[in-house]
């Protein structure tokens, strides 16, 4: 199903400022209290060192490999006619609990600096044993917000090991930011020509929704999964796969079959890899991605960026070459260890971008924090009587910016909150 066109720009206007409105939420007092003294003054990661040379880039390089059209069609000829978005909304019967809601210890998990402005937690009965990894939203599929008729927001989960677990998205509708409710699909990879699927095993560290593709991390690269392929399964059971009575998803009404992959060719030079996120201000707009290293590592992490296709045959996948290869457009070196989320944005009065990363708390710290770099220097969020740097959630997540809204999403352990990158620029120092 095609989404919704830009020639309803004025209406969907509108409609994002109403999005945007209303109260902030007050930071709660177990999060006032958290003093910057019980932070250390995290290290500086510096200016950003571009990476230039053909040797430094060769090993962000992706090869892509999609899935056969034959197989697809053979799932779907076995378990039925794919679905949408909007038939997994549909069922949502479960809550989030808006930050009144939360408890003391959730509330603590979000950022004391700047203060978020929405926030919300999970039901711990659904999350128990699951840890939270990625977000994005539909401001991300379409830059106007909407997906179809409806706003959504899309959190990652994964549970056990990287090689042996399960990975689900919570497809959350944000039509009414006063009441979230959510459900889940399972993320699985046919097998077997399409007459089988298995679980995706890997963990969600990074996911962006662009057009109708969800790119998603997964060890040595990204899985794609197509919004518009979302199956629904037949059997309540604990198996993932075809069973003797139908199709079953480890009690999942829906799962979403990956259409394609993109693998890290870089062998052993190659990065671990971390978040990803949307940059809608490149031409062609761009995927970006960070490396991922220990919170308390000494060794430098990359950032870099690949540029989506432009050809409309090829929506949401990334531009290759004639072997199906994606390089690299963009890359840097940075001192930042521990990086969870990162963003990219215009840097105001320049033609170059501010790069924004979220760090994971050193085994010395309760509170992660949040950094813009460039090829300059660094700053960071800052809080508390002696301006540390140690302002950010407790488990630094991803970073998913909403265009139409001017907000920055994020998760913390069992919260779920957004800032206006706008407070983000003025917490610097």
């Amino acid at each position: 199903m095609k989404h919704r066109g830009r020639h309803r720009r004025r209406k969907q206007g509108r409609a994002a400022r109403a999005f945007l409105a209303g109260t902030a939420l007050a930071l709660t007092a177990a999060a006032t209290m958290i003093s910057a003294s019980q932070a250390t003054v995290g290290d500086n990661p510096g200016a950003l060192e571009p990476l230039t040379r053909a040797a430094e880039t060769r090993a962000l390089r992706l090869q892509e490999q999609l899935v056969p059209q034959a197989t697809l069609d053979e799932l779907s000829s076995g378990m039925g006619r794919p679905v949408g978005v909007g038939a997994v909304l549909e069922t949502a019967d479960r809550s989030l609990r808006t930050a009144s809601g939360c408890t003391a210890d959730e509330r603590t998990a979000l950022p004391v600096a700047p203060a978020a402005t929405r926030a919300y937690c999970w039901d711990a009965a659904d999350t128990r044993s699951w840890r939270a990894g990625a977000v994005t939203t539909s401001g991300d599929a379409d830059d106007d917000g909407w997906w179809n008729d409806h706003r959504v927001l899309l959190s990652g989960w994964s549970q056990g090991s990287a090689d042996r677990g399960l990975a689900r998205i919570a497809f959350v509708d944000a039509g009414d930011l006063s009441r979230l409710r959510y459900a889940s699909a399972l993320l699985v990879v046919p097998v077997d020509g399409g007459r089988d699927y298995r679980a995706l095993t890997s963990r969600l560290s990074g996911m962006v929704w662009y057009q109708d593709k969800l790119l998603v991390t997964a060890g040595d690269g990204l899985y794609v999964y197509d919004m518009n392929r979302v199956q629904r399964t037949t059997v309540d059971s604990p198996a993932v796969g075809r069973v003797e009575e139908g199709w079953s998803a480890h009690g999942y009404r829906f799962v979403l079959p990956a259409v394609g992959s993109y693998r890290l060719t870089g062998g052993s030079i190659a990065p671990a890899l971390g978040g990803i996120s949307l940059d809608r201000a490149t031409a062609p707009d761009s995927l970006v991605a960070s490396e991922w290293t220990g919170a308390d590592s000494d060794r430098h992490a990359r950032l870099w960026r690949y540029d989506f296709s432009k050809d409309p045959a090829r929506p949401g996948l990334l531009s290759t070459d004639a072997t199906g290869s994606a390089s690299a457009v963009e890359a840097y070196e940075t001192e930042a260890s521990g990086i969870a989320g990162v963003l990219s944005h215009p840097s105001a009065g320049t033609d170059r971008s501010d790069w924004y990363v979220s760090r994971a708390p050193g085994s010395t710290d309760r509170q992660g924090s949040l950094w813009r770099q460039d090829t300059d220097g660094a700053e960071a969020t800052r809080c508390g009587s002696e301006d540390a740097p140690r302002c950010w959630g407790v488990q630094a997540g991803p970073l998913s910016y909403w265009e139409a809204t001017g907000e920055v999403w994020s998760q913390s352990g069992r919260a779920l909150f957004a800032v206006p990158l706008t407070s983000i620029e003025r917490a610097l120092g």
